[in-house]
């Protein structure tokens, strides 16, 4: 253990520095890099998902920040044009990392205290950090008592860390989510395509909790998820599932990353019901593959009338992600007995998010499009027609904006 780390000890100039993204960030070690910056020489970060808000636009006098995703406390990084981004599927990570494509130096990990054996388990988060561990020279841990000790392996050992570091800062709780009465109209569409034994995967936010919260009486449902929160917790609890009709890890929920506070945590520490996994099982189309009746609920800033879907930039500003979206619904649509599904307001800020073309990339092609889900209703477009399909979308788009669509869809004639 290292009660003073001084991190120029171990961090050369031109690394690349990575740690566990949102609830699993290690924020003593990132306070310490921030205050030691200047003294170890300019570096590069990899950054997921932010909470903690510690990286300021000032700190590229020392930092390059390089991420796959311009949401929450990134967004001020790429608003001020210092975040680069990674488009990438979530799934090609560990292979990118593995083959120097994406080399990571150095890994700051926030673990909980060793078990009875010894052994650190890795907390709140496996996905990309599994192969980074393998390829990195360095890796410092952060040990917090309140990390919850998960299953899925791997498990280090003392001898396995360059250094040690103890914190009890508090630890993120979830931010309190008012769930509207569009998101319950959006999650009770969205319940009704589930049945019992289904495999669920959903991202975070809002519309997912309104659709699970919806699901206590289903029954023998799994998961299989990327993202792991309250909600799919709360199922858990509820006793809807059991994992007992999936085809691969029967009996065990899987997910790659614990996103939740307290509550969360409880659920997951030494719960062997539980067991968080790298990226190469969460998101491989191989492992995906393998499991009947798979749910993906996922979402996007917008959809077109043809299916496609951006789910990076809004309003010209990079606020989302490629992430697993296209991961997830491939494996969905593939699935025997499996769903797709983009769940999104049909309007936000007064504008439809139901458009005649998108602002922004085609993260989902239209040739991936499944099921398009709106407070106003379903849209299925498997096996339709580009005519078809926009009939579908204009139904669930916001009332007040379906006659500028319909104008719209007669000015094209055919030209979709």
């Amino acid at each position: 253990m290292t009660p003073d780390l001084t991190l120029s000890e171990f961090i050369r100039p031109g690394d690349t520095i990575m740690w566990g993204q949102a609830h699993a960030e290690p924020r003593m070690l990132i306070r310490t890099l921030i205050g030691q910056r200047r003294s170890i020489g300019r570096v590069r970060l990899f950054l997921g998902i932010g909470m903690s808000g510690l990286l300021d636009p000032d700190h590229a006098d020392a930092f390059d920040f390089l991420s796959y995703c311009g949401s929450g406390p990134n967004r001020k990084l790429a608003d001020a044009g210092l975040l680069d981004i990674v488009t990438t599927h979530y799934s090609r990570f560990p292979q990118m990392m593995m083959n120097g494509q994406l080399g990571i130096d150095v890994v700051f990990l926030q673990v909980p205290p060793p078990d009875s054996q010894g052994r650190y388990s890795l907390g709140m988060a496996r996905e990309y950090l599994l192969p980074a561990l393998d390829r990195a020279r360095v890796i410092i841990g952060e040990v917090h008592p309140d990390v919850p000790w998960t299953f899925g392996g791997p498990y280090l050992a003392e001898r396995d860390f360059t250094a040690l570091v103890h914190s009890d800062e508090d630890l993120p709780e979830s931010a309190p989510r008012e769930i509207g009465a569009v998101e319950q109209a959006i999650g009770a569409n969205v319940a009704s395509l589930i049945g019992d034994g289904a495999v669920l995967q959903t991202g975070i936010g809002n519309i997912p909790d309104a659709s699970l919260s919806q699901l206590r009486d289903r029954r023998d449902l799994g998961i299989h998820s990327g993202a792991i929160g309250d909600g799919l917790a709360m199922l858990c609890e509820a006793g809807a599932v059991t994992n007992g009709r999936k085809d691969i890890d029967a009996g065990t929920s899987i997910g790659g990353i614990l996103m939740g506070g307290s509550k969360l945590r409880g659920f997951a520490h030494l719960n062997p019901d539980l067991a968080l996994r790298g990226t190469d099982h969460t998101h491989n189309p191989r492992i995906l593959g393998q499991l009947k009746n798979f749910v993906a609920i996922n979402s996007a800033f917008e959809v077109d009338l043809t299916g496609q879907a951006n789910s990076e930039v809004l309003g010209g500003r990079y606020c989302g992600a490629v992430g697993g979206i296209i991961d997830f619904l491939r494996a969905a649509g593939a699935s025997e007995g499996g769903i797709p599904i983009i769940a999104l307001p049909a309007s936000g800020r007064g504008a439809s998010r139901i458009v005649p073309a998108l602002s922004g990339p085609v993260s989902v092609p239209r040739s991936d499009a499944g099921v398009i889900v709106t407070e106003h209703g379903i849209a299925d477009l498997r096996g339709l027609s580009l005519s078809q399909r926009a009939r579908k979308m204009i139904e669930i788009a916001a009332p007040e904006h379906r006659d500028g669509l319909e104008r719209h869809l007669h000015a094209q004639k055919g030209a979709m």
